[in-house]
């Protein structure tokens, strides 16, 4: 048994920078910085509305989802080839290491990319090749979930599937996001209904700005694993009663949820409340380019502004996400032992 309270509050911080954790909640499109940006669209010879890469950050000032996806979109126009979704990815692994990250699951568009007449075949080789590369250089275990865009019709999004099919072997599963204000989860019924029988995993956005009422479609209708941010769901007792008794995965982006202003500051983030009801909440980074950090800048903000949570909630969100992640018994039991001993050694 680790002794938590035996954890001095001063070791926290070097604690959630070594613990090894997974990343469920990577839009890999949201990790292009700027840089990065500007560098592609020279390879590409593509023309961007920003003058330099200060003039591109400073233009990261949001109001509210739709405001972040404007640009996010501009941004993910200077990704054409294969090399550029390869490069992309592993500037993103190459931080992931950093974390002490040991899983991630990454979302990818590929509607954001086929309608600007990049091949789907472009988008997943580059990907996938970068998850093999992390695993290789990294020994991150990665892989691949493919998002359908829930302000286009469902219609785009099955006509998608099929196009994504014959690489179905490179993808584990399909999420949904984008606007969710108007687009509720059970507009891609047919589609999550074909994925799963498809033996997709399947997960999707839900209860961010959404209301607690698209969680329980998203559990219902789309019979998700996972709920992609849902801190809303804490609006309803019922709902939140349903989601610990069933054990039901959320992935809280915590620094996305204040850039976007789903809350006022970080110190009203309902994280700690989450897991005091029992809850297997997660910590992850969403779009790191864009909400100002990756998965440690995560914890260590989240620590910093919420001092109710110490080193017992480190460890929780930690085993939290091997819980939550799509890979076998055998894996999950190794990251946890490798958890235990970190802690173990600062008690």
């Amino acid at each position: 048994m680790i002794d938590f309270d035996a954890i001095p509050r001063e070791r926290l911080p070097e604690l959630l920078r070594t613990m090894p954790k997974a990343e469920l909640h990577i839009h890999i499109e949201g990790s292009l910085e700027p840089e990065l940006i500007f560098a592609l669209a020279q390879r590409n010879g593509v023309a961007l509305a920003y003058p330099n890469v200060e003039a591109l950050r400073a233009a990261y000032a949001f109001t509210d989802l739709q405001s972040f996806l404007d640009i996010y979109y501009a941004g993910a126009s200077v990704l054409l080839k294969e090399q550029d979704f390869f490069d992309m990815a592993m500037a993103y692994f190459e931080r992931a290491a950093a974390d002490h990250v040991v899983r991630a699951e990454l979302f990818f568009d590929p509607q954001t990319h086929t309608e600007r007449g990049v091949p789907i075949k472009t988008v997943i080789d580059g990907l996938s090749r970068a998850c093999d590369e992390a695993e290789a250089r990294y020994g991150i275990s990665a892989a691949l979930i493919l998002c359908f865009l829930r302000h286009l019709s469902e219609e785009a999004a099955l006509a998608t599937l099929e196009d994504a099919l014959p690489h179905r072997d490179r993808f584990i599963g399909v999420g949904l996001d984008s606007s969710e204000r108007g687009n509720p989860p059970e507009k891609f019924a047919r589609v999550f209904a074909r994925c799963r029988e498809l033996g997709l995993h399947l997960v999707a956005h839900a209860g961010e700005e959404g209301p607690p009422e698209y969680v329980k479609s998203a559990l219902d209708v789309l019979h998700v694993e996972r709920i992609d941010h849902g801190v809303r769901s804490i609006e309803d007792a019922e709902l939140m009663q349903r989601l610990a008794r069933e054990r039901m995965p959320l992935t809280v982006c915590p620094l996305s949820n204040v850039k976007l202003c789903v809350y006022p500051t970080m110190a009203q983030h309902q994280l700690p409340a989450l897991l005091a009801a029992g809850l297997c909440a997660t910590v992850n980074s969403d779009d790191p380019a864009y909400f100002g950090g990756y998965m440690n800048a995560n914890f260590l903000a989240t620590f910093e502004a919420l001092p109710q949570l110490g080193a017992r909630e480190a460890h929780l969100l930690a085993a939290n996400s091997f819980e939550a992640s799509f890979v076998d018994e055998s894996a999950k039991n190794a990251w946890r032992a490798e958890l235990d001993r970190c802690f173990a050694a600062a008690a």
